[in-house]
């Protein structure tokens, strides 16, 4: 199996490079709005935002920044297929303005913007970043009233372009091949995430600290767990704020093909430094899939529970009929293309 993977530098507001109704699922997190590293971004796409936070306004700048988002989500709304499913990861914002703290609530903004445009909502997940402070609350200490919580988690709002599923041909390989285990299914399509840094290496970070703030990037387990959950192998996955390119590094992982776009070029080229870790990265993502699905077996069984099925291609009991014929892919190997890479898949190979 072969994916391809471009990435283009250029404003998102414009995705021109990518065609109509040429993408099944959208993974993304885009700067978020009141929370200042982006201020200057978003000066640059509007002066009267700046402008704005000058006079004290703080509401007028909140809802400047998300008219230039909305015209990604307008984007987003022209190539994604019917039925096709965007995973918006997006954080509120607390701040004082003009001498008046507040929270700027990005989530609800983003979720009336994909509504306008006539997306399905669908469930959403509240995922816990891990907090590394012991401070548990702002403002007054001890003394009551005027202390306030903090904001220690992030929304994955995800939505679906129509009132329909998309449809697949009759017993798709390519659908029922990228199955999730019974167990992942009840772990990934709970509504809140409390472990997910850590549980998948990661290529290295930036080692420019000014770039690696910039990049604000999400876990990989995050990307990964969404396009196991919402896409096929050999679908196409789209990140408009592709940052270092998490969610490319996901889609290669799990098989997928990925368009991303990117305002700065440094980016890519940290992604090009590391690319040949992907191979030796998708490999150990897979094994520990697997072996966590042992782990449940040797559980389930010592609590005195069976399993009606075996697995097709793995010598291992699986819960459900649809688990059958699950079969995790590898990279095994990458060439450059002149905008990306086409990557080569192979079964996932066992030691």
């Amino acid at each position: 199996m072969e994916t391809t993977h471009r990435v283009f530098v250029g404003d998102s507001r414009d995705l021109s490079a990518v065609a109509d109704e040429s993408v099944e699922l959208v993974v993304t997190s885009p700067p978020y709005p009141m929370i200042e590293m982006w201020d200057d971004l978003f000066t640059e796409l509007d002066p009267a935002i700046d402008d704005a936070l000058a006079a004290g306004d703080g509401y007028e700048a909140f809802e400047a920044m998300h008219a230039q988002l909305g015209r990604v989500w307008d984007e987003l709304e022209r190539v994604l297929v019917d039925g096709g499913i965007a995973c918006v990861n997006v954080g509120d914002a607390t701040r004082s303005v003009d001498g008046s703290f507040r929270v700027y609530p990005n989530h609800a903004r983003v979720l009336e913007a994909f509504e306008d445009r006539g997306f399905e909502p669908l469930p959403d997940v509240l995922w816990r970043k891990p907090a590394n402070s012991a401070a548990k609350f702002m403002g007054s200490g001890m003394i009551p009233p005027n202390a306030y919580v903090t904001l220690e988690h992030e929304y994955i709002l995800v939505f679906r372009k129509g009132a329909e599923s998309r449809e697949f041909e009759p017993k798709a390989d390519r659908r029922y091949e990228a199955a999730y285990f019974w167990e992942e299914r009840n772990r990934w399509f709970t509504d809140v995430w409390t472990e997910v840094r850590g549980e998948l290496q990661a290529i290295d970070e930036p080692a420019d600290d000014d770039l690696r703030e910039r990049s604000a990037a999400y876990p990989l387990e995050i990307p990964y767990r969404l396009i196991c959950m919402y896409s096929a192998y050999g679908d196409t996955v789209l990140d408009p704020f592709w940052g270092t390119g998490t969610t490319t590094l996901a889609a290669m992982c799990t098989g997928r093909n990925s368009v991303g776009s990117e305002l700065e070029a440094a980016f890519l080229e940290v992604f090009d430094e590391h690319v040949d870790d992907v191979p030796a990265l998708s490999r150990s993502i897979g094994r520990a899939r697997l072996e966590r699905h042992e782990e449940f077996v040797e559980r389930r069984r010592d609590e005195g529970k069976g399993f009606e099925y075996e697995a097709d291609y793995y010598e291992t009991p699986v819960v459900t009929k649809m688990e059958r014929g699950l079969r995790l892919r590898e990279v095994s190997g990458i060439d450059e293309i002149d905008d990306g890479y086409r990557v080569d898949h192979a079964p996932l190979a066992l030691e």
